[in-house]
């Protein structure tokens, strides 16, 4: 008799706790295009939606609601303006790009709180969100 493995339980699942702590953890780093769609619907009150893409892509189509400002400007004074409390959710052009991911990393370390919206542009145009033009 010949017994088969899953590939899917070749490698155990965490126990519940482990499981549990790593996805609560994940949602402290990540957001996704519905929770940042239904934040700007509503004022977007504590948020601040950045696109950290380059102008050019930002100006052909952006998340309505959001601010250019591309990772490598990401400084204490490009970013003073913004309220104190706010949380920063950035996005780039997609899962290919590390744009938002330098953008997130730029932003904790001045100090601010910081999510990445996971899916980017792409992400956003999947789940049937428009992007709006400069």
């Amino acid at each position: 008799m010949t017994t088969s493995t899953s590939p899917v339980t070749a490698i155990p699942a965490a126990d519940p706790e482990r499981a549990a702590s790593h996805f609560a953890s994940l949602l402290e780093f990540e957001t996704d295009c519905w929770d940042t769609h239904a934040a700007l619907e509503v004022g977007g009150a504590g948020v601040v939606v950045l696109d950290v893409r380059a102008p050019e892509a930002y100006a052909a189509g952006h998340v309505a609601g959001a601010h250019n400002l591309p990772h490598r400007k990401i400084v204490e004074r490009t970013i003073a303006a913004y309220p104190d409390d706010a949380t920063f959710v950035v996005y780039c052009a997609g899962p290919h790009c590390n744009g938002a991911d330098r953008a997130a990393l730029r932003i904790a370390r001045l100090g601010r709180p910081v999510k990445k919206m996971i899916g980017g542009v792409t992400g956003w145009l999947d789940e049937g969100f428009a992007l709006v033009p400069e």
